[in-house]
C-alpha cells in the first residue's frame, strides 16, 4: 500500500510539475525520484513473492537539499509501533484492529499511559476475535476454563500478527487466567500463523489434536467451527462490560453472515485498520499523505484479493461504521483535507 502512496511523495517535485503539461495529468518521475524509486519496486516485488518472510516494512523519507528532519513510514502492523510513534521515532503507521489505537488513546487495556495519536484514515475491516472450543470439553464459557483449570490445547496466532496474541491474552486476562496459567495446568498454546481456516489449525481440531483455536478473521472460519465438532464461547455481559473499560468494542458474530452457526455469539470487535500518526505531526506531512492517498485511490490495494481491485473507498475511511471505527479523532490537518475533498461535512 504504501509504495502506491510514496509515487505521490516522490512525484511532487518542481522539475516534474513543470513538465506536467506536456506530459499528461501525471507528473515524470524526475532523476532525483529515481534511486528512490527502483528500491520501493524491488521491495514491492519481494513482498509478493510466496517465499520471503520479512513483511514489515519500513520507508524513511530524507531531503536532498540538506534541510533537517526525517520523515518515516511504517508498513506493517504490531502494537509496539504506536509506542514508536508517541516516542518520534515513525511519522505514520498502520494498525489493526482499532481497538488497539483506542487503548493507547486512552491508556488502558495494553498501555499504561495515554499516547498523542490521531487518526488520518481507516482501511475498511469488519472482524471480531472468535474464541472456539471443542464440544467435547463441556465447556460453555471462558470463565469455565479457569475454573476447571482445563488442559486447553490452544492454537493462537503466530509472531507476524502480534496484535491478534495480545489482544486475546487480555480477554483471557479479563476472564482471570493466562497463556502460562494454560500450560501450568498441563495444556499447551501454539502460535500458528497460517489462518484457523487452515487444515493445520481447524483441521486438526477436527481430529481431535486440538481442542481450542482462538483467534480473528471469522469471515474465513466461522462456517467451519460446527464441522470440525467445536462452538464459539459467548463472552459474558459483565465480561463484556469489563472489556470495554480496558478500550474494546462490543462484537457480534451474527448467524446472518455465518448461517452454520447456530445463533449469534457476543464477543469483542477486531475491525478496522487505521492510519495514525502523533496528534502534533507537522501538518505538511499529514496533508501530503492525504494527498497521495487520494492520487493513488484508483491504484492502490486495499483489502484481501486480487490485485485489480475499487478504488480507495476514502468517503468510507474517514467517516464512523462498524468497518471504520472512528475512535481516535482526525488529526487535524487530514480533517481539513478530507472536508476540502467533499468526503466530510
Amino acid at each position: 500500500m504504501f509504495e502506491k502512496i510514496l509515487d505521490g511523495l516522490l512525484q511532487n517535485s518542481p522539475t516534474a510539475t513543470r513538465l506536467l503539461g506536456a506530459l499528461g495529468t501525471q507528473p515524470p518521475v524526475d532523476p532525483s525520484g529515481i534511486r528512490a524509486k527502483l528500491m520501493l519496486q524491488a521491495a514491492s516485488f519481494m513482498m509478493t513473492e510466496p517465499d520471503w518472510q520479512f513483511r514489515e516494512t519500513r520507508i524513511e523519507l530524507r531531503s536532498q537539499a540538506g534541510e533537517p528532519g526525517v520523515f518515516r513510514l511504517f508498513g506493517a502492523n504490531h502494537p509496539d509501533s504506536i509506542v514508536e510513534v508517541f516516542e518520534r521515532k515513525l511519522d505514520i503507521s498502520i494498525m489493526n484492529p482499532g481497538a488497539i489505537l483506542r487503548m493507547a488513546h486512552l491508556g488502558v487495556g495494553l498501555f499504561a499511559q495515554p499516547m498523542q495519536v490521531a487518526t488520518i484514515a481507516v482501511l475498511p475491516h469488519y472482524d471480531q476475535l472468535g474464541f472456539a472450543i471443542s464440544k467435547a470439553s463441556g465447556l460453555q464459557s471462558l470463565d469455565d476454563i479457569r475454573e476447571q483449570r482445563y488442559p486447553l490445547r490452544l492454537s493462537t496466532r503466530g509472531s507476524m500478527d502480534y496484535s491478534t496474541t495480545r489482544l486475546v491474552e487480555l480477554v483471557l486476562k479479563a476472564h482471570g487466567f493466562s497463556y502460562a496459567d494454560i500450560i501450568s495446568w498441563g495444556g499447551s498454546v501454539s502460535y500458528d500463523q497460517p489462518m484457523p481456516d487452515d487444515a493445520s489449525r481447524i483441521g486438526k481440531a477436527s481430529e481431535g489434536g486440538l481442542n481450542a483455536i482462538f483467534d480473528e478473521g471469522v469471515i474465513l472460519w466461522a462456517n467451519k467451527v460446527e464441522d470440525a465438532g467445536m462452538h464459539f464461547l459467548p463472552l459474558a455481559e459483565h465480561r463484556l462490560a469489563e472489556l470495554e473499560q480496558l478500550g474494546f468494542r462490543r462484537g457480534t458474530i451474527e448467524k446472518e453472515r455465518y448461517p452454520a452457526l447456530p445463533a449469534d455469539v457476543r464477543t469483542v470487535d477486531f475491525s478496522g485498520w487505521p492510519v495514525y500518526c502523533r496528534l502534533d505531526t507537522p501538518d505538511l506531512l499529514v496533508r501530503k499523505f492525504c494527498q497521495s492517498l487520494e492520487a493513488g485511490k484508483a491504484d492502490t490495494v486495499w483489502h484481501i484479493g486480487g490485485r485489480q481491485q475499487a478504488d480507495l473507498p476514502l468517503a468510507r475511511m474517514v467517516v464512523e461504521s462498524p468497518e471504520t471505527p472512528l475512535d481516535v479523532p482526525l488529526h487535524a490537518a487530514a480533517r481539513q483535507y478530507w472536508t476540502e475533498q467533499g468526503y466530510l461535512q
